[in-house]
This record gives structure tokens, sequence and C-alpha cells, in this order.
């Protein structure tokens, strides 16, 4: 009974949680990926059909595994993935998102840093959309969905709000072009917002659309670097010079003082209203940690047996 006991705790604690998490996540992701990749090899499909293919596949597979996966490791239903909802959280979602980059990179046009050069076509496009749409649903599915989460549950939203944004900006860290100086911005703006607009939302796919439409605004329409990867085509063909501080510098806008300010701004509202709304969870104790549903359970069990 103790080992069994020792083992419960250990299989269910956070931290285990998360590992198990991950690696079933992605190692689903990543078996698919190969299957999907030889697969195209076969069809006469352009490289841009391919990668935007390829793209929708991977955020499905992460999706499907993450919701088989804690469906059955946690015993419930995946209320955060809900199909209830989502389309009103993925309108407001990617509203928010454009408005943001737009200020952002409207304050560098303002200094006179911003130029547009040419308008191309739409399907010039088409590679940002497939890399901010695969980049979004992954990362939210990971740090919000897995990290976050799951680290809430032990130590409260405060501290899985801290915790999984150091842990967005660290992740960003071996980005071309990066720094700890941008790391750590990306942690304040990007990791404190999509953690808050998950806690506000109890919702995935309302930070999945402001990642989203945060990189593909930055990157597919204004045509800028996007977390140190410099864009390849976008609709428009700018040119974007000044200090760093503003511009981001090779980093991209993402890196510069106003994205920090526009994001750090929303971020606080977010969690106002949810302090408001009674949102924010606190830290568990050690016994609800690891019997609150085991307990829960079985005092459901004895209720409907004394009923009889």
């Amino acid at each position: 009974m103790e080992i069994k006991d020792r083992s419960y705790r250990i299989l269910h604690f956070p931290l285990s949680q998360i590992l198990l998490g991950i690696i079933i996540c992605c190692g689903i992701v990543a078996i698919g990926q190969v299957s999907v990749i030889q697969l195209l090899k076969l069809t006469a499909l352009d490289k841009d059909a391919k990668t935007l293919i390829n793209g929708m596949v991977a955020a499905l597979l992460i999706v499907g595994s993450y919701i088989l996966w804690f469906r059955f490791y946690e015993k419930r239903a995946i209320s955060e993935l809900s199909l209830t909802g989502m389309s009103g959280w993925l309108i407001a979602g990617v509203t928010l998102g454009v408005v943001l980059q737009s200020l952002t990179i409207g304050v560098i046009y303002l200094a006179g840093g911003f130029r547009i050069i040419a308008v191309n076509s739409l399907l010039f496009a088409v590679p940002s959309l497939a890399g901010a749409f695969v980049a979004a649903v992954f990362e939210e599915i990971i740090v919000r969905g897995i990290i976050f989460r799951l680290l809430e549950k032990r130590w409260g939203s405060y501290v899985a709000l801290l915790l999984s944004a150091l842990i967005f900006g660290a992740m960003h860290l071996a980005n071309p072009n990066s720094s700890l100086i941008a790391a750590l911005g990306l942690a304040i703006q990007a990791g404190l917002l999509l953690g808050s607009a998950y806690i506000y939302s109890r919702s995935l796919w309302f930070p999945i659309a402001i990642h989203f439409a945060w990189n593909f605004t930055e990157t597919g329409i204004f045509g800028a670097s996007v977390s140190g990867n410099a864009v390849g085509k976008a609709l428009l063909t700018t040119k974007i010079d000044g200090a760093d501080w503003l511009t981001g510098g090779k980093f991209g806008p993402e890196g510069s003082i106003q994205a920090t300010l526009f994001c750090l701004a929303v971020t606080v509202v977010l969690l106002l209203l949810s302090y408001r709304q009674n949102k924010l969870i606190p830290a568990a104790t050690r016994s609800n940690l690891f019997y609150g549903d085991k307990r829960t359970n079985n005092n459901k069990k004895l209720s409907n047996s004394l009923t009889r």
C-alpha cells in the first residue's frame, strides 16, 4: 500500500506530469511529422503548399495528442480546448494580436524608421501564415496548456505565471540574433501576456489566437523579423531602421521597448479583470494536490452507496 501510494505521488507530482505531457505530445508530433514529410515528397505540390500542409498536420497532432493524453491522465473533460466559445476567443485574440503589433510598428513608423518598399501578392504571406500558425499552437499547448496549467495547480496563478514566462523567454535564447535582454523582454511581454490571457479566458484558444496574430502580422504583413528569424516573403517588402531599443534590431520589433510596454499594459488589465472575477487560483495544499481527485471520487462512491 505504501509503495503504491508513493508511486501515485511521484506520477502525479506536477513536474512529473509536465515531463510526461511534453514527452508524449512532442513524441507523437515528431513521429507524425516524419510520416507526413515522406508522403509529401511523393506529391507535385510546391514548397509553400507543402509547408502549409505540414504545419496544419503538426498543429492537429499536438492538439489531438494533448486532448487524448490529459483526458486519460487526468480523467476529465479538456475544457481549455472546448469548441464552445472557441470562435469568440479566436476573434478576440486575433484582434488583440493585430492591434498590439500594429501599435508597435506604428511607433517605429512615427519615428521615421519604417518604410514600405513594395506591396506583394497575398501568396507571399502563405509561408509566414503556416509558420505563425504552427508556432502559436505548438508553443501555447506546451507552455500554457502543460507547463503553466500544471504549475498553477500546485503553486497558484502568480507563481505559475512568473515561472512559465521565464521558461518562455529562455526557450527563445537559442534563436538567431537573440540575447539575454531580448529573451527577458519576450518573457515580460509575451510570457506574461499569454499567461494572463489564459487565466482570464481559461481557454487556450485565446492565447493561441493572440500569439498567431502577433507573429503573422509582424512577419507576414509588415515583413519584419520575428524572434530573431529573418523574414522570407511577406505581403509588404519593408525597411526598418533606427535604434535597437525602438526597432528591436535584428531580433525584430518584438524586441522593442514599446512592444514590451503595450503588452505589459494589456497584461495588467487582464490580471485585474481576473482578480475581480475570482479567476486567480491559489496554491494547493499538499493533501489536495495528491489526493483531491481520489478523495472526491471516493466520497462520491460512498454517497451513492448510502443512497441506494
